[in-house]
């Protein structure tokens, strides 16, 4: 049903290597079940490391519940090599412990499946979390869709202060 392809998006990405209609259980995310304190930790470990490296990479930490992580860092998990887009085909559902990514729209043979990361908008951080999805509504970064008025809200307020300046990337 899918495939691991070089991405446009953002190093690897997940293709559909046939149709897929929309509802399909397409792959769960899988790995090591941790606490919230440790996925936090190796959360703040891999963004650092990534910061200041500049090379791409990922957090891959993927909030199950309240109280554990799943640690998709592994090379056997791979729906992890899904890209984040503005504009996703997919979404993830999360039902008795098992994280899945499903289809919301029909996706075509050779298209790379995608989903909103669904990132909180924080003012002091989203410039770290750069999107790259090409998407003509993306808004420049990986931020929930449900937080793009926020965001919008704080760049409106940053033009008018003279504070604006435009994503250079």
């Amino acid at each position: 049903m899918w495939k691991v392809k070089k991405s446009k998006m953002h190093g690897s990405g997940l293709f559909a290597s046939e149709n897929i209609t929309k509802g399909t259980k397409i792959i769960e995310y899988i790995g090591e079940k941790v606490s919230k304190a440790e996925g936090d930790r190796r959360s703040e470990k891999r963004i650092r490391r990534y910061l200041k490296s500049k090379e791409t990479g990922s957090v891959y930490i993927f909030e199950l519940n309240k109280k554990y992580d799943i640690d998709g860092s592994p090379k056997y998990n791979k729906a992890r090599y899904i890209n984040h887009s503005c504009n996703p085909n997919c979404e993830v559902t999360i039902n008795r412990g098992k994280i899945w990514i499903v289809s919301i729209k029909n996706i075509k043979m050779g298209n790379e499946l995608s989903y909103d990361y669904g990132y909180e908008y924080d003012k002091d951080d989203y410039k770290d979390h750069v999107c790259k999805c090409g998407s003509k509504k993306c808004i420049g970064y990986i931020i929930s869709s449900d937080d793009w008025p926020k965001f919008k809200k704080h760049q409106k307020g940053l033009k008018k202060n003279g504070r604006y300046r435009a994503n250079s990337n």
